[in-house]
C-alpha cells in the first residue's frame, strides 16, 4: 500500500510538470461541454452533465494510460524501474491512483459548470449514485487504456488514443445521446463499452433503476479489456527484459 501511494504521488508530481498533458486535460472536457452540452436547450441537463463528466473520465483513461504508459515503455527510465521490487500491481495501483485524481480534477470544471447554468435536479444520494456510476463504469475504459500502452508503439499510441477517444465518446452517444446520432451509429453504438456505460449513467442521472444487463456488458468488456492488457504487459515484458 506504501509503494503504491508513493508511486501515485509520483506520478502526479511528474505529469504536473507537463502542461501540454495537464492544460488539455483539465480544460478539454469543460470546453466540450460548453461548445456542444449547453446549447442543447431540449435535453434533460442533468443527462448531459452526467454524459460529459464520463467523457472527461474518458480522455484520463486513453492518454494517462494509454499515451503514457506507451511513451514510458520506450524510456531507459522504465528498464530501470523493472529492477525494482515492487510488483507490477504495486505500479498499476499506484497509476490508478494517480488517474482518479486527474480524473476527478477534469470532471470537476464540468460539473460546476453544469450546477451554475443549469438546473440540475439531484439529492445528496444522486449524487454520490452518479459519481458510484462514473467510477465503476470507467473500469473496462481504464482496462482498454492499459492494454493500449502495452500493444500500441509510442509514435502510434496518441492517433490511435485520439481515435478511440473521440469515436466512443461520439458513438457511444455521450455528446448527443443516442436519440442524436445517425442511424448507423445508432447500431453500431449498443456494441461499444462507452454506450453501456452511458445507458447506467442516464439511467442514474434520471433517478431510474439501473439495467443488469448493462452492468453485464460492462464486466464482460472488462474481462476482455483485463485479458488484452495482461497478455500486452506479459509480451513487452518478454521482448525486452529477457
Amino acid at each position: 500500500m506504501r509503494l503504491a501511494l508513493i508511486h501515485a504521488v509520483a506520478q502526479l508530481r511528474q505529469l504536473a510538470r507537463y502542461p501540454m498533458f495537464l492544460v488539455p486535460t483539465l480544460a478539454l472536457p469543460v470546453g466540450f461541454y460548453a461548445l456542444f452540452g449547453l446549447p442543447q436547450s431540449r435535453s434533460d441537463p442533468t443527462v448531459l452533465m452526467a454524459s460529459f463528466a464520463a467523457y472527461a473520465i474518458l480522455g484520463v483513461a486513453f492518454f494517462q494510460f494509454g499515451v503514457g504508459i506507451a511513451i514510458e515503455r520506450e524510456e531507459p527510465w522504465e528498464a530501470y524501474l523493472r529492477t525494482l521490487p515492487a510488483s507490477a500491481a504495486v505500479r498499476f495501483a499506484g497509476r490508478l491512483g494517480s488517474a482518479l485524481v486527474f480524473a476527478a480534477a477534469s470532471v470537476a470544471p464540468v460539473l460546476i459548470l453544469a450546477a451554475a447554468t443549469r438546473p440540475i435536479s439531484l439529492s445528496a444520494v444522486g449524487w454520490l449514485r452518479l459519481a458510484f456510476v462514473l467510477g465503476a463504469g470507467a473500469v473496462p475504459l481504464g482496462l482498454l487504456g492499459i492494454a493500449l500502452g502495452y500493444w500500441v508503439p509510442a509514435k502510434g499510441a496518441l492517433p490511435v488514443a485520439n481515435l478511440l477517444y473521440l469515436g466512443f465518446a461520439y458513438a457511444g452517444g455521450l455528446w448527443t445521446g443516442p436519440r442524436g446520432l445517425p442511424h448507423a451509429l445508432a447500431t453500431i453504438g449498443p456494441y461499444l463499452p462507452t454506450r453501456q456505460w452511458g445507458d447506467v449513467l442516464w439511467s442514474a442521472a434520471r433517478g431510474g433503476g439501473v439495467g443488469g444487463r448493462h452492468w453485464l456488458a460492462l464486466f464482460g468488456f472488462s474481462v476482455a479489456f483485463a485479458v488484452a492488457a495482461a497478455a500486452g504487459y506479459r509480451r513487452d515484458e518478454g521482448r525486452r527484459f529477457r
